[in-house]
């Protein structure tokens, strides 16, 4: 038996132990240092690195969470001209300058979903902070 250090295509993924032929693990995966014999050791050094790995995964999205939080609380302001009707529409970069401007943080438009605004109201905006978070943003759209 032995375990994968690394993903193997058509094989497994890192972590996952599995029964190979003597001759491919010592012809391919050892001397390319994919495969390790399983052990008690490596099989308990394998578990830390998992744990690690995962407490630094839950950390993250910790840290979305409280970030979602703040962009919760916070509205975003848009101003136009005299009229209603918009001239043009509220697009994503508009979004990150005014989070920028207030927050003082940076945001990839790309995580941004602006849904189509085209007159003056109330919207919410979504932001994909994490695959597990996402923060609504109140977005006001007011003339002079």
């Amino acid at each position: 038996m032995v375990i994968l250090t690394e993903d193997v295509e058509e094989l497994g993924r890192k972590g996952d132990s599995l029964k190979v032929r003597a001759g491919f693990y010592r012809n391919f995966l050892l001397p390319k240092g994919k495969a390790q014999l399983l052990t008690p050791e490596v099989l308990k050094e394998m578990q830390l690195e998992q744990e690690r790995i995962e407490a630094e995964k839950q950390r993250v999205k910790e840290e979305a969470q409280q970030l979602a939080r703040v962009f919760e609380t916070i509205g975003a302001f848009k101003h136009f001209a005299d009229s209603f009707a918009l001239i043009g529409s509220v697009t994503a970069q508009d979004l990150v300058d005014i989070i920028k401007s207030q927050l003082n943080r940076d945001v990839d438009k790309r995580l941004v979903t602006v849904p189509e605004i085209r007159e003056v109201g109330e919207y919410a905006a979504e932001i994909k902070l994490h695959p597990d978070v996402t923060a609504r943003v109140r977005l006001n759209v007011f003339a002079k």
